[in-house]
């Protein structure tokens, strides 16, 4: 069960819903990264008072522990974690490209060594579809083999035609109707081959359109123009997904160009290393300046953070490395970009996004 409807544009930027087994989402929309099938210090209470739609769960890591299998006894993804909402899995193959002295990649799939103790996996793409339907997400991914920005032609070439192999092999491996598949647009940063594989992916009996291997090391701009090259050939009824990208900046220029769906660690990693969003751009709670600063992180916000919280109250928590100074950065980051996103849907709604995201980045690069 899965269906995509355009709503509105405004200019490229497009207010949808999307319906899946477990419920519908809004788009644009932002998927806080829950890894092993929790995001970092949150409860899923937490995330549904944020305001969280959809989660994302890492198939690479929950197929080394606690395995599928365990999951699936469990009643899924969904019970095991004990999140209702619709849930997303990821491939593996970010995860097995981020690995690169431990595997070895071939047209029958990626051979690799668990970083946690060496066994020995042969990733294909049927046994990505096989994992993904024991963990029972709502949206799963195609296998797909990723390069680094700076990758020759030559293998990035390679890499896509894999690519494309893999996805009609997962096509054809996939059973059931209940979970809808995403195809993977590879092509590096070849204008010509983002073009091939968008114009692939999108013929592709597929139920939505990812752009992957993209935030992997080039820049901001090499990004736009990759996005600004596909678009033109991405289906306008089908969701738009945009991997691994999500600081503020990159998730409004990017709506600009037509994406619907994002993902990103970034939110809760740098909650961790004590750095949250403000309207005027990012801090560190850690630096010594906000030791006497009696007032909420970000004056306005509505996070349980700011309602309740002064800096100099969360300065002290992180330095102390208390467990609620990182639960209280994380709630007020992920506050942070799904408030922002509500905000995105509202001025899409009424036809005024551009002029809100110009002012928005104008605001926030100020003291950034």
């Amino acid at each position: 069960m899965f269906k995509f409807k355009l709503l509105k544009q405004s200019g490229k930027a497009r207010l949808g819903e999307v319906v899946t087994a477990s419920g519908k989402i809004q788009t644009p929309v932002f998927m806080p990264v829950g890894t092993l099938a929790t995001v970092k210090s949150l409860t899923p209470e937490d995330l549904g008072n944020l305001g969280a739609q959809i989660v994302l769960a890492n198939t690479y890591h929950l197929h080394l522990r606690p395995g599928e299998k365990i999951i699936r006894k469990a009643g899924g993804l969904h019970e095991f974690m004990a999140w209702q909402k619709p849930i997303l899995t990821d491939s593996g193959g970010f995860q097995v490209f981020s690995l690169s002295s431990l595997r070895k990649i071939s047209d029958k799939g990626v051979k690799f060594k668990s970083h946690l103790d060496g066994k020995e996996i042969l990733l294909t793409p049927s046994l990505a579809m096989q994992i993904q339907e024991d963990l029972g997400a709502d949206i799963i991914m195609a296998l797909d083999d990723v390069v680094e920005a700076g990758a020759s032609k030559n293998r990035t070439l390679e890499a896509m035609h894999r690519t494309h192999k893999w996805l009609d092999k997962c096509i054809k491996s996939k059973k059931g109707k209940r979970q809808a598949l995403f195809g993977i647009v590879q092509g590096g940063m070849f204008k010509d081959l983002r073009e091939e594989s968008a114009k692939f992916v999108a013929n592709a009996k597929v139920d939505g359109v990812a752009v992957g291997g993209l935030s992997v090391g080039e820049s901001r701009s090499k990004m736009q123009q990759m996005l600004d090259v596909v678009e033109p050939f991405l289906p306008t009824d089908k969701p738009r997904y945009l991997m691994g990208v999500g600081s503020p900046v990159d998730l409004l220029e990017s709506i600009d160009r037509g994406v619907d769906m994002f993902d990103c660690v970034l939110p809760t990693r740098l909650a961790r290393h004590g750095a949250v969003w403000t309207k005027t751009g990012k801090i560190n709670l850690l630096n010594s300046k906000f030791k006497t600063k009696f007032e909420p992180i970000d004056k306005g916000c509505q996070c349980y953070a700011c309602k309740n919280f002064t800096l100099a109250y969360i300065h002290h928590l992180l330095k102390e490395k208390e467990i609620l100074g990182v639960r209280l950065t994380t709630i007020h980051n992920l506050h942070f970009l799904l408030q922002l996103m509500r905000d995105i849907r509202e001025h899409i709604k009424r036809g005024t996004f551009s002029c809100f995201k110009t002012n928005f980045i104008k605001k926030f690069i100020s003291k950034s």
